[in-house]
């Protein structure tokens, strides 16, 4: 959670609540983080972080986004910002879906 504040203060995005959610909570067996947070200027995210030996193809774009449909009805809340925080390979098919479906792609993180 450390890294995470970290991350988005050094990208100037001030958080004033972020609540970790588990994969289990989403009846999902995915190694998968997952954040709900909130800004200080009331924009809503959902972050999901990836972190993994094996290339993150369309196939995992569809599971990511099926997840994320799970996750908005679990909290009952649309999110405004979808981002996918990623460390592993990322296939430029897979990362163009994405950015299409309105979701920021950060390959930066750790």
């Amino acid at each position: 959670m450390k890294e995470l504040t970290t991350y988005y203060t050094n990208k100037n995005i001030l958080f004033k609540e972020i609540k970790q959610i588990l994969p289990k909570e989403l009846d999902s067996r995915k190694k998968i983080d997952i954040y709900a947070a909130t800004t200080i200027d009331s924009k809503f995210y959902a972050i999901f972080i990836v972190d993994s030996k094996s290339r993150f193809i369309r196939k995992n774009a569809d599971d990511l986004m099926e997840l994320c449909e799970k996750l908005t009805s679990y909290l009952d809340h649309n999110f405004k910002k979808k981002e996918l925080l990623i460390s592993s390979p990322l296939c430029s098919k897979a990362k163009e879906y994405l950015k299409q479906n309105d979701w920021s792609v950060r390959v930066d993180f750790m």
